[in-house]
């Protein structure tokens, strides 16, 4: 079984988004019992929140189930028991940084390295890789939507 933690500063908006449209994805290709996936902070300042409603509303619009879920913060045990830990933005590299240390099981990559590469092995070499807009600061939720979406469809192609 694949294990997928996604991550974003919050848990309220991008990472659950990630969470449920991963989740909606690998159902719909017959796959769902293949993989464990959930989400997950690197602040402590959402915690125990629900997903953001206009997530929630892009979601729905969308046609993703979703449900009640409360944010949480990564933490060094996830690291060990997740084989994906995949961030939105740098900002979230820099913060895990700080929670687990070093990633020197090259597991921790960012959302859109997955959609810009047909090779496994490069997710981990972040470069110049653009992150998953934020839609917090931006109130654009269908683009966070659609990075995550081509996000999630590179990473089912290549697990």
């Amino acid at each position: 079984m694949t294990k997928i933690l996604f991550i974003c500063h919050g848990n309220i908006c991008r990472s659950p988004m990630a969470e449920f449209i991963m989740k909606h994805l690998v159902a719909q290709a017959g796959r769902a019992n293949e993989f464990e996936i959930a989400s997950a902070a690197v602040s402590t300042e959402e915690i125990g929140n629900d997903i953001y409603p206009p997530a929630k509303r892009i979601l729905a619009s969308k046609g993703v189930p979703f449900e009640h879920r409360a944010a949480r913060q990564m933490t060094r045990a996830d690291y060990a028991y997740y084989d994906h830990i995949v961030c939105m933005d740098q900002s979230n590299l820099r913060w895990i940084r700080y929670i687990v240390g070093e990633d020197t099981d090259h597991k921790v990559s960012l959302m859109m390295a997955w959609a810009i590469t047909n090779d496994q092995s490069q997710i981990t070499n972040i470069g110049n890789i653009r992150d998953v807009s934020d839609p917090w600061y931006t109130g654009d939720f269908t683009k966070a939507y659609d990075d995550i979406l081509e996000g999630c469809q590179g990473m089912l192609k290549q697990i």
